[in-house]
């Protein structure tokens, strides 16, 4: 016992020494210290070296599924943000036992998070990372975790919201008005509890307004009084309701 502690105490030493040392002799327990001890030390390229030699020279042994958590965490600090996800994704995968599992499932979220873009661009990687943080989310309700999950969760439903409001703007803009109607309702079906749903609905009875649309501009401006009643075009929307009472009254 004294013996394997000072080979412990000298392998660390000569750690701060070096950072590429000959690991041939080194017990799984020892390699992964070696590979933590890089990690640590924000070495990342040598560390995705390490732990990916790790999982390939100890499969089944209880190490792994810290070498291929951490080999997913070394992507992530490398801005390697599909490959991290793609290693979370094997720990979740082929160690469901894991106790590292719950950590695998938000990060495998959050390397998708990273790839969202500016909302204009294609939302493929924000619907991925929304789908991946729920799942954490529903897997694992008790994670402190959570409540960061449902924010960012938030914060791209928004980013979903605004790229379709936005095409329903250019079309309305473009006078399209049929398509304009079909991208507002999508926004008001879809992302009801975001800052954009007000806006949708202001906008669709506005354009159902010029439209001469009145019966579904006042159905329209009923949802919008019962669900919006602290909205800054709150009293725009009240004087557009009683104008188009007045002339339903006055065409009868």
């Amino acid at each position: 016992m004294k013996y394997l502690f000072f080979i412990t105490i000298v392998v660390l030493g000569f750690w701060g020494c070096s950072s590429s040392i000959n690991t041939t002799s080194f017990t799984p327990s020892q390699r992964l210290q070696y590979a933590m001890k890089l990690y640590d030390d924000k070495d990342y390229e040598n560390s995705v070296k390490e732990f990916q030699a790790i999982i390939l020279q100890y499969p089944g042994n209880s190490v792994v599924d810290t070498a291929q958590y951490y080999l997913g965490e070394s992507r992530y600090q490398r801005g390697e943000y599909i490959m991290a996800a793609y290693e979370f994704s094997r720990l979740i995968k082929n160690m469901p036992a894991s106790k590292l599992v719950p950590s695998a499932q938000y990060m495998l979220a959050e390397s998708y998070y990273q790839l969202s873009p500016y909302f204009a661009l294609d939302q493929r990687y924000t619907k991925k990372a929304i789908e991946e943080f729920q799942a954490f989310i529903d897997f694992f309700p008790t994670d402190p975790k959570v409540p960061a999950a449902e924010k960012k969760i938030s914060e791209m439903n928004n980013k979903l919201a605004e790229k379709e409001y936005n095409n329903a703007y250019i079309y309305d803009k473009l006078e399209d008005y049929k398509a304009a109607l079909i991208y507002y309702d999508l926004v008001l079906d879809n992302y009801h509890d975001t800052k954009y749903a007000p806006l949708a609905m202001y906008d669709k009875i506005k354009l159902l307004v010029t439209k001469k649309r009145n019966d579904e501009a006042l159905a329209a401006i009923s949802k919008f009084i019962e669900k919006y009643p602290n909205d800054s075009h709150l009293k725009e929307i009240e004087k557009i309701k009683s104008s188009l009472e007045g002339k339903l009254s006055a065409s009868k």
